[in-house]
Protein backbone atom coordinates (compact mmCIF):
# COMPACT_ATOMS: atom_id res chain seq x y z
CA UNK A 1 0.00 0.00 0.00
CA UNK A 2 -2.11 4.23 -1.59
CA UNK A 3 -9.31 10.65 0.57
CA UNK A 4 -12.10 13.07 0.55
CA UNK A 5 -13.39 16.12 -1.10
CA UNK A 6 -10.03 16.78 -1.31
CA UNK A 7 -7.95 14.17 -2.96
CA UNK A 8 -7.04 11.29 -0.42
CA UNK A 9 -6.12 7.69 -0.98
CA UNK A 10 -6.16 4.92 1.42
CA UNK A 11 -3.38 2.05 1.63
CA UNK A 12 -5.18 -0.89 0.54
CA UNK A 13 -2.43 -3.08 1.39
CA UNK A 14 -1.86 -0.63 0.03
CA UNK A 15 -4.18 1.41 -2.36
CA UNK A 16 -7.08 0.87 -4.00
CA UNK A 17 -8.58 2.60 -7.31
CA UNK A 18 -8.97 6.44 -8.31
CA UNK A 19 -12.42 8.14 -6.98
CA UNK A 20 -13.43 10.68 -8.69
CA UNK A 21 -15.83 11.35 -5.51
CA UNK A 22 -17.21 9.31 -2.90
CA UNK A 23 -20.76 9.76 -1.82
CA UNK A 24 -20.87 7.12 0.05
CA UNK A 25 -20.45 3.33 0.70
CA UNK A 26 -22.81 2.12 -2.29
CA UNK A 27 -21.09 5.07 -4.71
CA UNK A 28 -17.52 4.20 -3.47
CA UNK A 29 -18.31 0.22 -4.05
CA UNK A 30 -20.01 1.70 -7.73
CA UNK A 31 -16.67 3.25 -8.55
CA UNK A 32 -14.38 0.27 -7.75
CA UNK A 33 -16.24 -2.13 -9.42
CA UNK A 34 -16.71 -4.21 -6.81
CA UNK A 35 -20.21 -5.75 -5.58
CA UNK A 36 -21.73 -4.09 -2.62
CA UNK A 37 -21.83 -6.31 0.78
CA UNK A 38 -22.89 -5.01 4.03
CA UNK A 39 -19.82 -4.27 5.14
CA UNK A 40 -18.25 -2.72 1.61
CA UNK A 41 -16.68 0.81 2.59
CA UNK A 42 -13.84 0.80 0.30
CA UNK A 43 -12.94 4.63 1.93
CA UNK A 44 -13.86 6.73 4.71
CA UNK A 45 -17.29 8.39 4.56
CA UNK A 46 -16.42 11.06 2.16
CA UNK A 47 -13.54 10.69 1.33
CA UNK A 48 -12.53 11.01 -2.53
CA UNK A 49 -8.92 9.88 -2.62
CA UNK A 50 -6.66 6.88 -2.36
CA UNK A 51 -6.37 4.20 0.17
CA UNK A 52 -4.13 0.98 0.47
CA UNK A 53 -6.48 -2.09 0.75
CA UNK A 54 -6.26 -4.00 3.71
CA UNK A 55 -4.45 -7.16 2.99
CA UNK A 56 -7.43 -9.19 3.10
CA UNK A 57 -9.53 -7.08 1.00
CA UNK A 58 -6.53 -6.09 -1.60
CA UNK A 59 -7.86 -6.79 -4.94
CA UNK A 60 -5.24 -9.11 -7.43
CA UNK A 61 -2.55 -7.32 -8.84
CA UNK A 62 -3.83 -5.78 -12.12
CA UNK A 63 -2.55 -6.62 -15.58
CA UNK A 64 1.20 -5.64 -16.23
CA UNK A 65 1.33 -1.96 -17.29
CA UNK A 66 3.57 0.79 -17.38
CA UNK A 67 2.54 3.92 -14.94
CA UNK A 68 1.31 7.00 -17.58
CA UNK A 69 2.27 10.50 -16.95
CA UNK A 70 -0.91 12.60 -16.64
CA UNK A 71 0.60 15.85 -15.87
CA UNK A 72 -0.02 16.30 -12.69
CA UNK A 73 3.01 17.81 -10.53
CA UNK A 74 5.04 15.51 -8.21
CA UNK A 75 7.39 16.36 -5.24
CA UNK A 76 10.52 16.60 -6.48
CA UNK A 77 11.52 17.62 -3.19
CA UNK A 78 9.58 16.41 -0.45
CA UNK A 79 9.29 17.29 3.01
CA UNK A 80 7.08 14.87 5.22
CA UNK A 81 5.60 15.99 8.59
CA UNK A 82 4.22 13.71 11.37
CA UNK A 83 1.35 14.85 14.08
CA UNK A 84 0.98 12.74 16.65
CA UNK A 85 -2.74 13.76 17.33
CA UNK A 86 -4.22 13.34 21.19
CA UNK A 87 -1.62 10.28 21.85
CA UNK A 88 -1.72 9.21 25.23
CA UNK A 89 -0.17 6.09 25.01
CA UNK A 90 1.48 4.45 22.89
CA UNK A 91 1.70 0.36 23.28
CA UNK A 92 3.62 -0.82 20.31
CA UNK A 93 6.33 1.86 20.17
CA UNK A 94 4.94 3.06 16.85
CA UNK A 95 6.14 6.70 17.39
CA UNK A 96 9.76 5.89 17.71
CA UNK A 97 9.98 3.34 15.09
CA UNK A 98 8.10 5.52 12.47
CA UNK A 99 10.48 8.19 13.15
CA UNK A 100 13.22 6.50 12.91
CA UNK A 101 12.03 5.00 9.40
CA UNK A 102 11.12 8.19 8.11
CA UNK A 103 14.13 9.78 9.29
CA UNK A 104 16.19 7.40 7.38
CA UNK A 105 14.56 6.23 4.45
CA UNK A 106 15.58 9.18 2.28
CA UNK A 107 18.54 8.27 0.19
CA UNK A 108 18.04 4.35 0.08
CA UNK A 109 17.87 2.29 -2.69
CA UNK A 110 14.37 1.14 -1.91
CA UNK A 111 13.11 4.67 -2.67
CA UNK A 112 15.02 5.78 -5.33
CA UNK A 113 12.50 4.09 -7.49
CA UNK A 114 10.77 7.65 -7.72
CA UNK A 115 13.22 9.38 -9.39
CA UNK A 116 11.97 7.96 -13.02
CA UNK A 117 9.09 9.72 -12.30
CA UNK A 118 10.77 12.97 -11.26
CA UNK A 119 10.52 12.31 -7.54
CA UNK A 120 12.40 12.95 -4.74
CA UNK A 121 14.21 11.05 -2.89
CA UNK A 122 17.00 12.61 -0.77
CA UNK A 123 17.67 11.91 2.61
CA UNK A 124 16.59 14.33 5.31
CA UNK A 125 13.07 13.55 4.52
CA UNK A 126 11.52 13.63 7.85
CA UNK A 127 10.80 17.43 8.56
CA UNK A 128 9.67 17.71 11.59
CA UNK A 129 6.90 15.57 14.09
CA UNK A 130 4.72 17.70 16.64
CA UNK A 131 2.54 15.96 19.12
CA UNK A 132 -0.84 17.76 19.44
CA UNK A 133 -2.39 17.44 22.59
CA UNK A 134 -5.89 18.39 21.26
CA UNK A 135 -8.23 15.30 21.78
CA UNK A 136 -9.25 13.00 19.19
CA UNK A 137 -12.43 11.17 18.30
CA UNK A 138 -13.24 7.77 18.56
CA UNK A 139 -13.49 7.82 14.54
CA UNK A 140 -12.59 10.95 13.20
CA UNK A 141 -13.83 11.89 9.67
CA UNK A 142 -11.62 12.80 6.93
CA UNK A 143 -12.74 16.22 7.16
CA UNK A 144 -11.34 16.38 10.96
CA UNK A 145 -8.43 14.78 9.84
CA UNK A 146 -7.89 17.47 7.24
CA UNK A 147 -8.47 19.94 9.42
CA UNK A 148 -5.82 18.87 11.12
CA UNK A 149 -3.30 18.55 8.59
CA UNK A 150 -3.78 22.06 8.08
CA UNK A 151 -3.60 23.02 11.41
CA UNK A 152 -0.20 20.97 11.63
CA UNK A 153 0.95 22.74 8.63
CA UNK A 154 0.43 25.93 10.25
CA UNK A 155 2.44 24.87 13.26
CA UNK A 156 5.57 23.53 11.10
CA UNK A 157 5.07 26.41 8.97
CA UNK A 158 5.16 24.08 6.32
CA UNK A 159 4.23 26.54 3.31
CA UNK A 160 1.87 25.58 0.28
CA UNK A 161 3.96 23.58 -1.37
CA UNK A 162 3.39 20.72 -2.98
CA UNK A 163 6.41 18.96 -1.75
CA UNK A 164 4.61 19.17 1.70
CA UNK A 165 3.59 15.81 3.29
CA UNK A 166 1.58 15.97 6.43
CA UNK A 167 0.90 12.56 7.87
CA UNK A 168 -1.47 12.90 10.42
CA UNK A 169 -0.81 9.87 13.12
CA UNK A 170 -3.75 9.10 14.93
CA UNK A 171 -3.67 7.30 18.23
CA UNK A 172 -4.48 3.53 19.44
CA UNK A 173 -8.22 2.90 19.71
CA UNK A 174 -8.98 6.21 17.49
CA UNK A 175 -9.21 5.56 13.40
CA UNK A 176 -11.39 6.77 10.90
CA UNK A 177 -14.35 4.16 10.19
CA UNK A 178 -12.83 1.27 7.36
CA UNK A 179 -10.05 1.07 8.83
CA UNK A 180 -8.07 -2.74 9.58
CA UNK A 181 -11.25 -3.75 7.77
CA UNK A 182 -11.38 -2.69 4.34
CA UNK A 183 -8.21 -0.13 4.34
CA UNK A 184 -4.78 0.50 6.26
CA UNK A 185 -4.00 4.51 5.34
CA UNK A 186 -4.83 6.86 2.42
CA UNK A 187 -3.40 9.89 0.96
CA UNK A 188 -4.88 12.99 -0.62
CA UNK A 189 -4.39 16.66 -1.02
CA UNK A 190 -5.88 18.92 1.81
CA UNK A 191 -9.09 20.80 0.34
CA UNK A 192 -8.68 23.68 2.39
CA UNK A 193 -5.30 24.09 0.51
CA UNK A 194 -5.18 21.09 -2.29
CA UNK A 195 -1.20 21.99 -2.90
CA UNK A 196 -0.51 20.31 0.72
CA UNK A 197 -0.83 17.13 0.88
CA UNK A 198 -2.02 14.55 3.82
CA UNK A 199 -2.09 11.15 4.86
CA UNK A 200 -4.37 9.53 7.17
CA UNK A 201 -2.20 6.97 9.28
CA UNK A 202 -3.86 5.11 11.86
CA UNK A 203 -2.07 3.27 15.22
CA UNK A 204 -1.27 0.34 12.40
CA UNK A 205 -0.76 -2.21 15.80
CA UNK A 206 -4.44 -2.08 16.17
CA UNK A 207 -5.13 -3.74 12.98
CA UNK A 208 -3.06 -6.62 13.30
CA UNK A 209 -2.25 -9.11 10.25
CA UNK A 210 -4.80 -7.10 8.10
CA UNK A 211 -2.52 -4.25 8.11
CA UNK A 212 1.04 -5.88 8.19
CA UNK A 213 1.90 -6.75 11.73
CA UNK A 214 4.15 -10.10 12.10
CA UNK A 215 4.31 -9.95 8.16
CA UNK A 216 7.81 -9.98 7.88
CA UNK A 217 9.71 -9.98 11.05
CA UNK A 218 7.90 -8.27 13.93
CA UNK A 219 4.31 -6.74 15.03
CA UNK A 220 5.31 -3.07 13.53
CA UNK A 221 5.69 -4.26 10.01
CA UNK A 222 2.88 -2.88 8.98
CA UNK A 223 3.96 1.08 10.27
CA UNK A 224 7.06 1.08 7.53
CA UNK A 225 5.31 -1.05 4.68
CA UNK A 226 2.29 0.87 5.17
CA UNK A 227 3.27 4.43 5.46
CA UNK A 228 6.29 3.51 2.88
CA UNK A 229 3.66 2.97 0.35
CA UNK A 230 1.77 5.93 1.18
CA UNK A 231 5.10 8.09 1.22
CA UNK A 232 5.53 6.58 -2.49
CA UNK A 233 2.15 7.20 -3.79
CA UNK A 234 2.34 10.98 -2.42
CA UNK A 235 5.60 11.98 -4.05
CA UNK A 236 5.20 10.28 -7.43
CA UNK A 237 0.93 11.40 -7.46
CA UNK A 238 0.42 14.10 -4.69
CA UNK A 239 -2.57 15.40 -6.61
CA UNK A 240 -3.65 12.41 -7.74
CA UNK A 241 -3.58 13.85 -11.11
CA UNK A 242 0.32 12.21 -11.95
CA UNK A 243 1.29 9.12 -12.13
CA UNK A 244 -0.96 6.06 -12.03
CA UNK A 245 -1.57 3.37 -14.79
CA UNK A 246 -5.00 2.91 -16.78
CA UNK A 247 -6.03 1.08 -13.73
CA UNK A 248 -5.97 3.75 -11.81
CA UNK A 249 -3.30 1.97 -9.35
CA UNK A 250 -0.55 4.17 -8.36
CA UNK A 251 3.28 3.13 -7.71
CA UNK A 252 2.75 0.94 -4.67
CA UNK A 253 -0.72 -0.52 -5.41
CA UNK A 254 0.77 -2.30 -7.94
CA UNK A 255 3.12 -4.23 -6.17
CA UNK A 256 0.92 -4.16 -2.69
CA UNK A 257 1.41 -6.62 0.38
CA UNK A 258 4.09 -8.84 -2.94
CA UNK A 259 7.37 -9.40 -1.70
CA UNK A 260 7.61 -7.73 1.38
CA UNK A 261 11.17 -7.86 2.36
CA UNK A 262 13.65 -5.33 4.60
CA UNK A 263 15.85 -2.49 4.26
CA UNK A 264 18.07 -1.44 6.69
CA UNK A 265 19.25 1.97 6.97
CA UNK A 266 21.20 4.15 9.84
CA UNK A 267 18.38 3.77 12.19
CA UNK A 268 17.66 0.10 12.31
CA UNK A 269 15.59 -2.43 9.78
CA UNK A 270 12.53 -1.79 8.26
CA UNK A 271 9.84 -4.05 6.29
CA UNK A 272 8.70 -2.50 3.07
CA UNK A 273 6.92 -3.66 -0.18
CA UNK A 274 8.07 -3.32 -4.07
CA UNK A 275 7.51 -0.43 -5.97
CA UNK A 276 6.30 -0.28 -9.29
CA UNK A 277 9.22 0.45 -11.84
CA UNK A 278 8.47 1.66 -15.68
CA UNK A 279 12.19 1.03 -16.66
CA UNK A 280 11.79 -2.34 -15.14
CA UNK A 281 8.43 -3.43 -16.04
CA UNK A 282 7.80 -4.72 -12.96
CA UNK A 283 8.23 -4.57 -9.07
CA UNK A 284 11.48 -3.47 -7.52
CA UNK A 285 13.06 -3.55 -4.10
Amino acid sequence: MSSSPSTAHPHRRISGRRLAAVLGAAALTAALGMATTATASASPSGNAGHQLKARTVHPAPAAVSNLINHGGPVENAPKVYVVYWGWQSDPSGEQAYLNNFLSSVGGTQWLSTVNQYGGGSQSGLLAGTWSDSASVPSHPSDSAVQSEAAKAAGHFGAGTSSNVEIVVATPTGHSTRGFGTQWCAYHGAVSSDRNVTYTDLPYMTDAGSSCGANSVRSPLDGVSIVEGHEMAETITDPLLNAWYDSSGSEIGDKCAWQNLSTITTSKGTFAVQPLWSNAAGGCVQ
